[in-house]
């Protein structure tokens, strides 16, 4: 079946460079018609409490998306016009102020005290603006914008829905530039480590196919986050550049043997079927056990690269051979000598230190593990974006003038009597850190009679059998102060109305706090079984995976504990996606590596001689696909503003460089010395050679 096809697509090249062409215009339509989420609060598990009350905000009190209008040194009448127009804009369901939130029947002497220090601090008043849709909406994002428009320079927009809004308009200006600048450091790469200067430009039409058509088959899903849709493309370009070198590479061999070139081709691609077909899976566990965290921007990231890797296989079995086929004499016309050096000298100092390298392996694991555990992650998102953006500089305001770092929403019932409403009230200004209460008890037990308080505002603090408590806090969310304020609040409210849910802020950070640390636990374990499981059975043997693995989670350790000796605070999710996308993407060079150690094992040779050859045999690969790699993903790393696409990508690339490293010079040496070990506790390890269909070969640029 597989040589049928292989023979039919060698035979008409240019009718399927036109097919492949022509599938390009139903995924584009298919991106333009995917949404991007740039709420990563949004993917917290749906039986959270705080993920049930913010459903409750948005149904059916309509508060999940509410924004905070400081107006600074303006008059009264100002501000009075200003949330008139406010309430005009479409997608805005209510503003509200101090005049309409308790009638401007109500002097400004007989309003209570908490809300006029509410909205009021010093030459500064606020205003509470609320949308109809939820909060990372296209629509919200619009009305957003609009309110803006008719504010002047003395008005200060806060909320994390404004947030939302500028995280969402740097990400659409730094975009291009992201996969712009790593097109062109790839083919930089490649043109230093490939022997033609035409061939990388091949290379990157194809794989820019299998991203385009990744990125439109995303419509299924319906929507992507931001961080995936920021890392995706560079990603599958430099995981997946391995598959094409190692089809050329093939094809180049098998010119050797055929006096057609279709003929070759036709053989390259039955080659690389069976190997890649096999050899890919590693990578595509490694994203496939982000799909198993309970956070679901893993299973985002995890299905769309998952299904990306499976797309670049495809495309460098259908559609590459064609290419290289059709421009085959410009390949050939443009040869050059690659510029990476023999490493035999280097290989053959490795085999006689390999005791010394051994140990130091077995040592810097101590250093790495300790260092990984350790280095400082924080959770708040905007703490990543640039803080001359007028959301961060809003957000500082709020805090600064009016002492509201966070707000709290607490939905409970509403048949609670005036008495435990007074008491849970009290009770709440008593814990530390809390500045102000409100809710419709607390504008009522001031005096206000019922009817002079607006419907609106009855609406707002009340709905369907539930009340809206808002209660603001001077401490940071996702920080250990607001942590144990939330407890403190539980408890009490425990004591009123045990179905309450808190929710904000605050509470869904705690909840991502939590939900995070468990995840990074189970997805690492995931996706060291799985592969461990998958080398297992491409080797047959128990103790290969686990000297495999192991060095390149050593890898992995050094990676992330870099961030702990150097100081540098990273983002949450990014130790999550590197531990699962650098092991499944960089085993590969130990795979590769292990497999020529047999194969010269087979020979005959030594286990000195059969590693130094396997060592001289992969360097060059390993290189390459570690070059791509690393500068795909570096371009973006010093590109993007958002720090929180910076560095997962700058460990992306120093991940690639640091397993390529260990790959290099400490596997030869591991290898090695463990090749007893192989051949005791391994299948057939270094005799009757497996039939060619079942030999592993692994997509990293060589034979």
């Amino acid at each position: 079946m597989v040589e049928k096809i292989a023979h039919k697509l060698t035979r008409r090249p240019k009718l399927v460079a036109l097919i492949a062409v022509l599938m390009l215009i139903p995924s584009v339509i298919g991106y333009a018609a995917t949404r991007i989420n740039y709420d990563i609060l949004s993917y917290l598990p749906q039986d959270l409490p705080s993920s049930q009350g913010e459903q409750l905000l948005e149904d059916p009190f309509q508060m999940a998306a509410t924004s905070m209008l400081i107006v600074e040194g303006m008059p009264a009448g100002y501000t009075n016009r200003l949330i008139q127009d406010i309430q005009k804009v479409p997608g805005v369901s209510n503003a509200v102020w101090i005049s309409n939130l308790v009638g401007i029947q109500v002097p400004v002497e007989m309003i209570p005290a908490d809300f006029r220090e509410m909205f009021f601090s010093g030459q500064a008043t606020m205003m509470l603006i609320q949308y109809d849709h939820p909060g990372a909406s296209d629509e919200t994002m619009e009305s957003i914008q609009q309110v803006r428009n008719i504010c002047n320079e003395r008005c200060f927009l806060a909320g994390f829905s404004v947030v939302i809004k500028d995280t969402r308009d740097v990400m659409d200006s730094e975009l291009p530039v992201f996969v712009g600048l790593a097109v062109l450091l790839a083919l930089l790469a490649m043109s230093v480590t490939l022997e033609s200067t035409v061939l990388p430009f091949v290379y990157l039409a194809s794989i820019g196919m299998a991203v385009v058509y990744n990125f439109g088959s995303n419509v299924f899903l319906g929507q992507i986050s931001y961080i995936t849709k920021a890392i995706a493309a560079v990603l599958q370009l430099g995981v997946t550049m391995d598959y094409s070198i190692f089809l050329y590479h093939r094809y180049e061999e098998e010119r050797e043997r055929y006096d057609d070139k279709r003929d070759a081709m036709t053989q390259a691609i039955i080659a690389a079927f069976r190997s890649l077909s096999g050899s890919s899976l590693t990578t595509i566990a490694g994203f496939l056990a982000l799909c198993f965290m309970r956070l679901t921007l893993g299973r985002d990231i995890g299905i769309v690269m998952a299904k990306g890797v499976v797309l670049g296989v495809a495309t460098v079995i259908l559609v590459l051979p064609s290419l290289v086929l059709i421009f085959d004499k410009q390949i050939e016309k443009h040869k050059h000598k690659t510029l990476i050096p023999s490493f035999d000298r280097v290989n053959g100092w490795i085999v006689k230190a390999r005791i010394p390298l051994v140990a130091l392996t077995l040592f810097l694991f101590f250093p790495s593990i300790y260092a990984q555990k350790h280095a400082d992650i924080y959770y708040k998102l905007d703490e990543s974006l640039p803080r001359d953006l007028p959301s961060i500089i809003s957000n500082e305001k709020l805090k600064d003038d009016f002492n509201m770092a966070t707000s709290h929403f607490v939905v409970l019932r509403d048949d609670l009597s005036a008495a435990s409403m007074g008491e849970l009230e009290q009770r709440m200004e008593e814990v530390p850190g809390i500045t102000s209460v409100v809710s419709y008890h607390k504008m009522l037990g001031t005096g206000i009679p019922d009817f002079f308080i607006p419907d609106t505002i009855k609406e707002m603090l009340r709905q369907d059998g539930y009340q809206l408590m808002m209660i603001n806090s001077s401490y940071a969310p996702a920080t250990e102060e607001v942590a144990r304020q939330l407890d403190a609040m539980t408890a009490i409210f425990q004591d009123y109305d045990p179905d309450a849910m808190i929710t904000g802020e605050g509470a869904m950070y705690r909840d991502l706090i939590d939900t995070s640390s468990v995840d990074f636990q189970v997805t690492n374990y995931i996706s060291i079984a799985a592969i461990f499981l998958i080398i297992a059975f491409v080797f047959r043997s128990i103790s290969i995976p686990a000297v495999l693995v192991a060095t390149i989670e050593l890898a992995i350790f050094i990676n992330q504990g870099i961030c702990y000796f150097t100081g540098t605070e990273i983002p949450f999710i990014a130790p999550t996606i590197i531990s699962c996308v650098q092991l499944g993407a960089t085993v590969d060079y130990a795979i590769l590596m292990t497999s020529r150690f047999q194969e010269e094992l087979r020979k005959g040779l030594d286990r000195k001689a059969a590693i130094r050859a396997a060592a001289n045999a992969s360097d060059a690969s390993i290189i390459t696909s570690a070059l791509v790699l690393f500068c795909a993903t570096l371009g973006v790393s010093f590109v993007s503003s958002i720090d929180l696409i910076g560095a997962i990508c700058i460990m992306l690339a120093r991940g690639a460089l640091v397993s390529a490293l260990v790959s290099i010079f400490l596997m030869p040496a591991v290898l090695c010395v463990c090749e007893p070990l192989f051949c005791k506790t391994s299948y057939r390890w270094r005799t009757a050679p497996v039939p060619a269909k079942d030999v592993p070969q692994v997509p990293a640029g060589v034979a």
